[in-house]
């Protein structure tokens, strides 16, 4: 099966990119999950970072400002830093 990642930014010229591998497990793991600030994506958040605490996974949690901009550097520098893995909330 072939699998394809959309980047919504507008590149003019599409740039290759591998997926990286997916860990065996999440137990240990340390996830970060971003709040692009949309509503309800709290609401998301919740249930995934129940879900990824019950398989063993340390959670942390991010909210970027707004979700019409991408996120502030020193933002994806923390995250960058802290987490291992990182799922991004969209919601409406």
């Amino acid at each position: 099966m072939s699998r394809f990642l959309l980047d919504p930014t507008s590149e003019q010229t599409v740039l290759e990119r591998s997926l990286l591998p997916r860990p065996s497990s999440l137990r240990g793991k340390t996830v970060g999950l971003l709040d692009i600030s949309k509503p309800r994506g709290d609401v998301f958040l919740n249930r995934i970072e129940q879900r990824l605490t019950e398989m063993g996974a340390s959670v942390l949690r991010y909210r970027k400002p707004t979700f019409a901009k991408p996120a502030p550097v020193d933002l994806r520098h923390e995250i960058a830093t802290q987490c291992e893995l990182v799922i991004e909330a969209l919601a409406d």
